[in-house]
């Protein structure tokens, strides 16, 4: 996880995880986790718990790494926390120092900061300007004599540095337009680019799957690799995710965090299948698979080169999908953290086949069955008397159609109290007078539920009972008593 744990599971950073994880799957490679944690003050645990419990509930699972937040690593190149690698990446900065490809800087946050500044006033991009590039040993020696810390920079060779990406194909940079690049800062910590570079070769990284913003941070890495004399893995860079005007997703304008989405009540099997076609297709009309199916199919070499604009609708789309190809008893447990506890099990199971169509998310369960639980005087009080009025009727109309109703229902026993015999029964007194059954149904949905939309009108009755159903459509008429 480039570059550090550094809050919760961004929906970007997970869609290259999977796209990681397919890759491998799919030639029989190895997933490699590494937690990437030199940002000491960004990187906690409970970052780092974010990170993996998302990724095993997309039901994605690595070969090497750690499994469990601050737990033990799997693998034979350990540890994977770059926090507990300090000593090799010291060795390397030292071994850089010595060969002359890295050099110590003595540049003060303010001297920096200067030339920042001059450069920005002359429109010259900003770089470092070679200052302590060239140092004797007496200027060292005065500014170490000052107190200064030196943090330690790569002398960047000017040079063209090309590379063939297994996504955009051929690549160029102009390293001489880099600048010379800060590896360890003054305080002894190796930055990312030093580190990552320094892991991939003591891990025996081969393929190297990341997001698009990484790709002008290659050419440094490359630049490193050589003067190393590292093995060169073979690079891949990931579109970036977009906002449906085509702006970068971003945690200010968008959702971003792939907690929030559980939270909401997507299903992983559907998260993965939305993730995989944000920028990738298998060239068929299907739109369904298990991640077996994709890591069959996919091929890191036919993702698509522009950004993939994220569309909550189809998201909402295949999870409707995979919610309606649920059988009801596991549809019953998803929902389980959904619904209120006072629910009990298995009216829970006997409530899933009214509600199945109506669900987007598994958290739009919790409003519907809601009236279940709730007192009279609560479902009672979510509606006002007006609104039990049909548009075409009148007080005493709304009156006496919930009057006819209850009369034709307190006519059954409870165990004639079913949703066939209530539709008849309804629809019967609708006709007998001169109603449209749904006017009919409306005041009668409004008094059983307390809402306008709910479950299957007949079929929410039958769960209620006989005894709750006439109480609340008594509670209704009172309502309506006083309004006349």
């Amino acid at each position: 996880m480039a570059p550090s744990p550094t809050g919760p599971l961004h929906i970007g950073t997970a869609r290259t995880s999977l796209y990681n994880y397919l890759a491998a799957r799919h030639v029989g490679g190895t997933y490699v986790l590494r937690i990437e944690d030199t940002d000491v003050a960004r990187s906690t645990v409970e970052y780092e718990r974010d990170i993996i419990d998302n990724l095993h509930w997309l039901g994605i699972s690595w070969d090497e790494g750690p499994q469990v937040a601050g737990g033990e690593d799997v693998g034979t190149y350990g540890p994977y926390r770059q926090s507990q690698r300090m000593d090799r990446y010291a060795r390397e900065a030292d071994r850089l120092l010595a060969s002359g490809a890295a050099y110590r800087c003595y540049c003060t946050a303010e001297e920096l900061d200067a030339v920042r500044r001059a450069q920005d006033a002359a429109k010259e991009p900003p770089r470092y300007n070679g200052r302590c590039r060239s140092l004797g040993e007496e200027e060292r020696a005065a500014f170490e004599a000052e107190g200064r810390r030196a943090a330690v920079r790569f002398a960047v060779p000017p040079e063209k540095i090309r590379f063939t990406d297994l996504i955009r194909g051929e690549v160029e940079f102009d390293n001489a337009l880099l600048g010379d690049f800060v590896i360890v800062r003054a305080d002894g910590m190796p930055l990312y680019h030093f580190v990552v570079v320094v892991d991939d070769e003591a891990m025996e990284i081969s393929h190297v799957i990341r997001g698009e913003d990484h790709l002008s941070n290659t050419p440094k890495h490359i630049a490193l690799i050589r003067a190393l004399g590292y093995r060169e893995p073979v690079f891949g860079h990931v579109p970036l995710i977009l906002n449906a005007d085509r702006s970068k997703m971003s945690k200010r304008k968008s959702q971003t965090s792939v907690t929030a989405y559980r939270e909401q009540g997507y299903l992983p099997e559907a998260m993965v299948n939305f993730l995989a076609f944000l920028g990738w297709s298998p060239g068929t009309e299907e739109e369904v698979f298990t991640l077996d199916e994709l890591a069959a199919r996919f091929e890191v070499g036919k993702v698509h080169k522009a950004g993939a604009v994220f569309d909550a609708e189809r998201l909402d789309h295949l999870n409707g999908l995979y919610i309606r190809a649920l059988a009801d008893e596991q549809l019953a447990h998803r929902l389980r953290p959904f619904v209120p506890d006072a629910l009990d099990d298995a009216s829970l199971l006997r409530v899933v086949p009214l509600i199945r169509e109506r669900l987007v998310r598994l958290s739009d369960a919790g409003e519907l069955v809601a009236f279940l639980v709730e007192t009279d005087a609560e479902v009672a009080a979510n509606y006002e008397a007006a609104a039990l009025i049909p548009k075409k009727a009148d007080a005493a109309g709304a009156a006496a159609a919930l009057s006819r109703a209850r009369s034709v229902l307190a006519d059954l026993d409870h165990a004639d109290f079913s949703a066939e015999v209530l539709e008849e029964r309804c629809r019967g007194a609708a006709e007998a007078l001169g109603w449209k059954a749904g006017d009919f149904f409306r005041p009668i949905r409004l008094a059983v539920t307390g809402r306008a939309i709910s479950p299957p009108l007949f079929g929410s009755m039958e769960l209620l009972g006989r005894d709750a159903t006439l109480a609340r459509l008594d509670a209704a008429a009172e309502k309506l008593a006083v309004t006349a």
